[in-house]
């Protein structure tokens, strides 16, 4: 069963991106790598060359996961988003029930976009899971490492 993975249309070109310069300049590297080493002599002796066949091996192991990643990916249209509750690519603000001066925003995005330092979350994530569905007004309650939490759902944009 196939995972399919939701993006935006920049997530989704940015890894088109990645593959093509993998498959051209990662592999052309790669290929320079095991010559030279193969120049070196003996290959039953040679750490360099054994070290460029396992470059390999991880080069063509991220471009088959890359390349299933791609396959299975679906573009989600932005201006489709439902702003009455939480969804994937919405952006939440939240507040803290058991610190009221605490605001948060989010935006709720697929597993392989998420990034803190940016403040989106991933659908999978333990506040993610918490706050899908809900509408503006609403408490999600949410299990996470540190015992359960609650979040008040103050605004829902896109």
């Amino acid at each position: 069963m196939a995972n399919i993975s939701y993006f935006t249309k920049e997530k989704y070109d940015e890894l088109q991106q990645e593959l093509l310069h993998l498959k051209t300049k990662g592999r052309a590297n790669i290929a320079a790598e095991i010559s030279e080493a193969r120049d070196k002599g003996d290959l039953r002796e040679n750490a360099e060359y054994d070290a460029a066949k396992d470059a390999q091996g991880m080069l063509e192991m991220k471009i088959s996961k890359l390349e299933t990643t791609i396959s299975n990916a679906r573009i989600l249209d932005e201006s489709q988003i439902d702003t009455s509750k939480v969804s994937i690519l919405s952006k939440v603000k939240i507040r803290n029930s058991a610190n009221k001066k605490l605001v948060l925003q989010y935006t709720i995005v697929a597993e392989e976009e998420s990034d803190l330092k940016q403040n989106k979350i991933s659908v999978l994530s333990p506040i993610g899971k918490g706050l899908l569905g809900k509408k503006v007004g609403d408490t999600a309650e949410i299990d996470a490492p540190r015992g359960k939490m609650k979040f008040e759902i103050l605004e829902i944009t896109r």
